[in-house]
């Protein structure tokens, strides 16, 4: 299986964020570092994994207006207490 990778401009690009938006608000908070993104080689630079970003994108807003909340875990699930 072969995912596209993404630098934060072009993903900007894409989802129409604003570069600073992803790096301080999104990376971390929503995307997250082993399903979202990754660093190659342990390096600075970060790739995004498309198909993973592009699934979840539309699974956020879902939950969020049905009032769930928890909190995401690195797998990709979500922790409700």
């Amino acid at each position: 299986m072969e995912n596209e990778l993404l630098t934060t401009d072009e993903l900007s690009a894409r989802i129409k964020y604003d570069v600073r938006t992803i790096r301080e608000r999104l990376k971390d908070s929503v995307l997250l570092e082993g399903v979202h993104y990754f660093r190659p080689f342990g390096g600075r630079k970060i790739l995004y994994l498309w198909d993973a970003i592009q699934r979840d994108m539309m699974h956020a807003p879902l939950t969020r207006s049905m009032g769930i909340s928890g909190i995401p875990m690195a797998n990709g699930g979500m922790l409700h207490g």
